[in-house]
């Protein structure tokens, strides 16, 4: 039922020409995203918790630490930050996957309504999801002892990174979600996303770590976001992480946008590409 009244709703074109019509259906598209939260909380809940039991395993019970001065959840819920951006990789690949696989999308795309709706709805309701979430695990950071030390401007440009980053985190995930087609191939990339996640200074300093593995650490995009966003909460010790006197952590802020930028501009056109070829 929902379905069909975003439809429905989406090819009544309004005022203001090709634009109006354009915005309008992608906020038809975001208010379906958001319907699916309102039917499905405890999978909302889920993936809200799931990132502060992690704060909490690694700040209480495995620890970790090692290299860094200073109370570890300092250096920690930056860290964790940044790794909840890239997860998220997971949850907007699953959504996908399951559009395709029910035939949501080729219905849509049958419909009079903008083509890049569907896209445009699926990356404002999961940047929705990510801000949240985000929100959620600051709070929980903040109640455990973690504090950040810099001023308004500092902290707002934090939190632009961690965004940035997440954005074009979800354009690789509409891509690979449409590369695999099924939700069964989720899981094949949560073996990689994984790894990938964790070969980075979220949870450890690369000093902590072989001569060769801390140099591939440094350069993991994730690495360059968490660093400079440490830098920008004033966490002591600097942007602890990554290796003293490098070029990636000397200019880790410039890393934290360039990386995102490089991917987007990889990564979005290839998924507009593959979605203007899905059969109609």
């Amino acid at each position: 039922m929902t379905t069909v009244n975003a439809t429905a709703t989406a090819s009544t074109a309004p005022e203001g020409g090709g634009l109006g019509w354009a915005l309008a259906d992608s906020w038809t598209m975001t208010r379906r995203e958001l319907a699916r939260w309102a039917r499905q909380p405890v999978q909302v809940v889920v993936g809200l918790v799931f990132p502060v039991m992690l704060l909490l395993m690694f700040g209480f019970l495995i620890g970790g630490g090692r290299g860094i001065e200073g109370a570890y959840v300092e250096f920690l819920v930056p860290g964790m930050l940044a790794l909840t951006m890239a997860f998220g990789l997971e949850s907007t690949m699953l959504a996908v996957t399951q559009d395709l696989n029910k035939g949501v999308v080729d219905r849509f795309r049958s419909m009079p309504m903008a083509s890049s709706a569907v896209l445009v709805g699926r990356s404002v309701a999961d940047m929705l999801q990510s801000a949240l979430g985000l929100a959620v695990l600051i709070g929980v950071g903040y109640a455990i002892g973690w504090r950040w030390h810099g001023g308004p401007a500092d902290f707002l440009a934090a939190v632009g990174l961690l965004l940035l980053f997440r954005f074009a985190m979800l354009w690789i995930g509409i891509q690979l979600a449409m590369v695999a087609g099924r939700p069964e191939m989720v899981q094949a990339v949560q073996i990689l996303v994984w790894p990938v996640g964790f070969l980075s200074n979220a949870i450890a300093t690369p000093e902590s770590m072989p001569g060769w593995l801390g140099a591939v650490v440094e350069w993991n995009p994730m690495s360059a976001t968490a660093t400079a966003v440490r830098d920008l909460f004033g966490t002591p010790g600097g942007g602890a992480g990554a290796t003293a006197g490098s070029w990636a952590a000397e200019h880790a802020g410039t890393l934290a946008v360039l990386w995102p930028v490089a991917l987007l501009a990889l990564f979005f056109p290839l998924a507009v590409r593959r979605f203007g070829r899905l059969s109609r």
